[in-house]
């Protein structure tokens, strides 16, 4: 396995356009770090540039410690897998996960023996003599990650590779993912839009934007500092919620979003906004900061509108309007007013988040 270094790599295409701006970081030997953003952020793009199917504009990238920027895809001792699969109908599920090794002239007998390998560790044994149009879609992922395995590469690249499969395959598939990595212990690069995949597989995160890296971290550190606005709300399900205000120092701390105000209780380290004091500010507070404030004082609450009920079992998403902003709360199951109804909620004010509402980027009151 391998190590992957990029510094200040850069794809500009001959329009202009720059699909992805001086990207840096690394993915140690072993690592599985996850390329996560909206369609267009530049993350396949980026991925596309290590495996060599896409040139780079400047930068360095380099694989095992060996700059490959001009070496050929065949040469960077990689293997991908693509949203789409790839594989070939005419062959069967066996010539299918064979067939990059005998493009490599691979001796026959140690290429029965890698497939035999893959199939069974991605329990493909009994599909064998099919062809792709006779398995499922989570068993065509499955050959396609073969097809992968059986090459034995420093790195794995994979693009998207769950998309296409219904809500059910792509937990299982994910689960399948990561028993793969950790029985090979190899170095994985995956990007995917969907960030609940990108929270249970990575070791680390690499959030992008536009082309830009906004914040490279782990999964809880990502979701519990996240280092401004975007970021804060792409990663979370439901999202965060976002509140504009400013904080007063008037008989104590008070946070005022736009006509209402709320005081935080003296017994808590609100102390430490009072240098914010007359700052416009961005308030993130997480679904699950959110508390139903029926028995709290009218002066530590906010007033908002029940609208809709969401019970999903081991949890109830409430869906609220609160000055004139929607709201999402997650509650454990219990009785709950009607929609319709006006509540009072509370914030888990050691919870908050505070982002300057200029540039959005994270505040970190001392």
């Amino acid at each position: 396995m391998a190590a992957v270094r990029l510094d200040a790599v850069r794809k500009v295409y001959e329009n202009g356009h720059v699909a992805v701006k001086d990207a840096s970081f690394d993915a140690a030997d072993g690592e599985f770090l996850v390329l996560v953003g909206p369609s267009g952020c530049g993350k396949s793009t980026l991925l596309r540039m290590i495996a060599g199917l896409e040139s780079i504009t400047s930068g360095t990238l380099a694989i095992g410690g060996r700059v490959v920027n001009d070496v050929p895809p065949r040469d960077r001792d990689i293997a991908m897998v693509f949203q789409n699969y790839a594989l070939y109908p005419h062959m069967t599920v066996a010539e299918n996960l064979a067939f990059g090794l005998n493009l490599r002239r691979t001796p026959r007998a140690e290429t029965e023996r890698r497939v035999r390998q893959a199939a069974a560790m991605l329990d493909l044994e009994a599909v064998l003599d099919r062809r792709p149009t006779q398995l499922s879609g989570g068993q065509r992922q499955r050959v396609a990650l073969g097809r992968a395995l059986v090459r034995k590469p420093a790195v794995f690249l994979l693009d998207e590779p769950l998309s296409n499969l219904d809500a059910k395959l792509r937990l299982g598939m994910r689960v399948e993912i990561a028993r793969l990595h950790r029985a090979l212990g190899a170095t994985m690069i995956y990007v995917t839009h969907d960030q609940i995949e990108a929270m249970t597989l990575g070791h680390r995160i690499v959030v992008m934007k536009e082309g830009e890296i906004q914040q490279i971290d782990t999964p809880m550190r990502l979701y519990e500092k996240p280092c401004n606005v975007f970021v804060a709300g792409f990663l979370g399900s439901p999202s965060m919620n976002f509140f504009r205000g400013r904080v007063s120092v008037d008989g104590g701390v008070r946070l005022r979003l736009g006509a209402a105000s709320m005081r935080l209780p003296d017994d808590t380290p609100a102390h430490r906004l009072q240098p914010l004091e007359g700052q416009e500010l961005i308030v993130g507070v997480r679904p699950e900061d959110l508390l139903l404030g029926a028995d709290s004082s009218a002066d530590t609450t906010l007033e908002a509108k029940l609208e809709v009920v969401e019970p999903v079992g081991n949890e109830i998403f409430l869906n609220l309007r609160c000055e004139n902003e929607p709201v999402v709360m997650r509650v454990p199951p219990q009785e709950l007013p009607e929609a319709g109804s006006t509540v009072r909620i509370a914030i888990r004010h050691e919870r908050m988040h505070l982002f300057d509402a200029k540039t959005e980027e994270r505040i970190d009151a001392a």
